[in-house]
């Protein structure tokens, strides 16, 4: 949206996506104020989840995608905080390299070539981002990173399916809510913004969709984690951190002398 009469750390607004929030209503140093703190729940749940993923004993792949969704929110905080092009690559790339890794983390485990996936994954996302920084992709940034979720979607639900706990599928479920109302507020926020920058109270829906899409990597990375336990046979059960946050807890069978 347009500037306020504060002024601006970062220099004029060079981005090619100003979402609808009064820029530097609130500090000289953060555009968009809401849309840049509701990243920090998103890099908090990433952390949660890599914790576990490490005393688990997960393999690396749950790491590194625990870690891809802190430098996706970190990134997002760094774009909406500054407003400036060269940063809006830190927000877009890094989404795009994320689903990229949930493609590698869904299909691997009945991939035959190991190798094969993993280069042309990493070459992809390699040439993405050297053609996104410099075409400046808008319309085709939004379509190309929808059909790459869509592709995940039949994997998730084939998990779901196979899957007979109630509290694993209730993440799915989750999963799902999130993503939709998510979207939902996404779209609002992006239809009706001259209509809701008049009301009294913008209710901000793209740090809604912040919030939400933090909480739907976070489910979904923890019911993944759930259903790679039991290809491996770790007895996983899912419990939850004070009494609300659930994560997955295995029993690994005992290594024989």
């Amino acid at each position: 949206m347009a500037d306020s009469m504060v002024a601006s750390f970062w220099g004029p607004v060079t981005s090619t996506t100003e979402l609808c929030e009064e820029n530097y209503a609130h500090s000289s140093y953060i555009a968009e104020f809401y849309n840049t703190l509701s990243n920090v729940p998103c890099v908090l749940l990433a952390l949660i989840g890599l914790v576990n993923a490490f005393r688990q004993g997960f393999e690396k792949r749950f790491s590194v995608l625990h870690i891809s969704n802190m430098i996706l929110a970190i990134g997002s905080m760094i774009f909406h905080a500054t407003l400036q092009h060269v940063l809006q690559q830190s927000d877009e790339t890094p989404m795009v390299w994320e689903i990229l890794l949930y493609m590698y983390v869904l299909y691997s485990p009945d991939w035959h070539y190991r190798s094969t996936m993993p280069t042309f994954l990493f070459l992809y996302g390699a040439a993405f981002a050297v053609v996104h920084f410099f075409a400046r992709f808008q319309v085709v940034f939004k379509v190309h990173y929808i059909g790459l979720c869509l592709l995940c979607i039949p994997r998730m639900y084939k998990y779901y399916i196979q899957t007979k706990d109630v509290a694993a599928k209730r993440l799915a479920k989750l999963w799902v809510l999130t993503l939709t109302l998510g979207t939902l507020c996404w779209l609002v926020d992006r239809i009706f913004c001259k209509k809701l920058s008049h009301w009294y109270v913008n209710p901000q829906g793209h740090a809604w969709w912040h919030l939400l899409m933090g909480l739907n990597s976070y489910y979904a990375n923890t019911f993944l984690m759930f259903c790679r336990a039991q290809q491996r046979g770790w007895e996983p059960r899912i419990t939850h951190l004070l009494g609300f946050l659930p994560y997955v807890k295995v029993q690994k069978p005992e290594k024989r002398e």
